[in-house]
């Protein structure tokens, strides 16, 4: 298997999901991009609400910030944005994956997840403008759980230890990158359903690191139903609502000493994880990713870009860990992934990226 840069649009149904093909996605198509446009409009006016109430340059850590990078150019944003919505629907039509979101049960559901999301962002607000970056101690249920882990990530509330956190991460998200964060990490789900497309895929065991509160985890057992699924993560709560959103199976365990044997997995996807990890624990999980992997097998990646990715939207990188609290961002955009899959025995076989999102498909060799 040679290296591949991939372009939407490419690939057939395979044996993913109970398809005839293409043909039988265009009126998915159509209700993808319908509620696709429905849905930027609504989280694009959930965030700008949110950012009427904040003022980020007022936190502690906004007034040492001082740009390298000069201001995208104009409507780079908008493409870029607007791009990972059409790989989306180009892969869709494809017959790769089947849409995997759907809209609120009623109005009065969506109105209420905005009426969470909006009285929590003036706690989120009040914590970044005290410094509060590990207040989520508190809230850890155990001292066991590693320092690193053990901060208020995003200033969000509660950190990764309560359910209130875990019932709110898809819509902060969702919010943050104005729709656009289901696509992204579906780039993910694409390099693995094109990979995967010619395999019959019972009795393949495939672990979404990692799985948070499920959104990935739902979008691989949406395409791959005959496989093994499993999703693994640290946090109780998060794989709680992980396990209730899904379905499927989730495990607590820590990504950097993971519970399977030897050459024991036919993948592994792991979303969003690498950049809120410490440098020494990062190689570490990268090493338990490549032990655990069958000769063969491989890795879905996705992750924030980096800024040799794309220089035109580096001030977007640059000022993401200043107002977010992202410990380890600065230290992941200096990482070469390449060099640090490598070094495991894992080779890049194919990438792909959307907005802010870059994927890589890696195989154990």
């Amino acid at each position: 298997m040679t290296e591949q840069r991939v372009d939407a649009g490419q690939g057939r149904a395979g044996n993913a999901f109970s398809s005839s093909g293409p043909r039988a996605f265009r009126g998915d198509v159509r209700r993808l991009r319908a509620f696709a446009a429905a849905k930027a409009v609504w989280w694009s006016a959930n965030r700008a609400a949110g950012r009427a109430l904040m003022e980020p340059e007022r936190g502690d850590d906004a007034g040492g910030f001082t740009p390298s990078y000069g201001p995208p150019p104009k409507g780079l944003v908008r493409k870029a944005w607007g791009e990972a919505f059409a790989k989306d629907a180009a892969d869709v039509a494809a017959g790769l994956y089947p849409v995997t979101e759907a809209a609120p049960a009623n109005l009065k559901a969506a109105l209420q997840t905005a009426i969470d999301l909006f009285e929590d962002t003036r706690e989120v607000e009040a914590r970044r403008r005290r410094g509060g970056r590990v207040e989520a101690r508190a809230d850890a249920p155990s001292s066991a759980y590693p320092p690193y882990y053990r901060q208020n990530f995003h200033y969000q509330s509660g950190g990764w230890f309560t359910a209130d956190s875990a019932r709110r991460y898809e819509a902060q998200v969702e919010t943050l990158f104005s729709g656009a964060a289901g696509p992204m990490r579906r780039r993910a789900l694409s390099l693995l359903a094109k990979a995967w497309r010619a395999r019959d895929h019972r009795d393949l065991k495939l672990v979404d690191l990692a799985c948070g509160s499920g959104a990935f985890l739902g979008d691989l057992k949406a395409t791959f139903p005959r496989a093994r699924l499993m999703g693994v993560d640290l946090s109780l709560a998060y794989g709680a609502e992980a396990r209730t959103r899904t379905g499927a199976p989730v495990i607590q365990a820590a990504a950097e000493r993971l519970p399977f044997a030897d050459a024991s997995l036919d993948a592994v996807s792991c979303v969003y994880l690498f950049h809120e990890l410490p440098a020494k624990v990062r190689q570490a999980v990268t090493r338990e990713i490549a032990r655990v992997l069958k000769a063969g097998g491989v890795l879905a990646f996705a992750d924030s870009l980096q800024t040799r990715d794309a220089p035109d939207l580096g001030r977007l990188m640059e000022a993401f860990p200043v107002f977010f609290h992202e410990p380890y961002y600065a230290n992941y955009q200096a990482q070469d992934l390449d060099a640090l899959f490598g070094a495991a025995g894992l080779s890049v076989r194919a990438r792909d990226q959307a907005f802010l999102t870059k994927a890589m498909l890696l195989e154990k060799v």
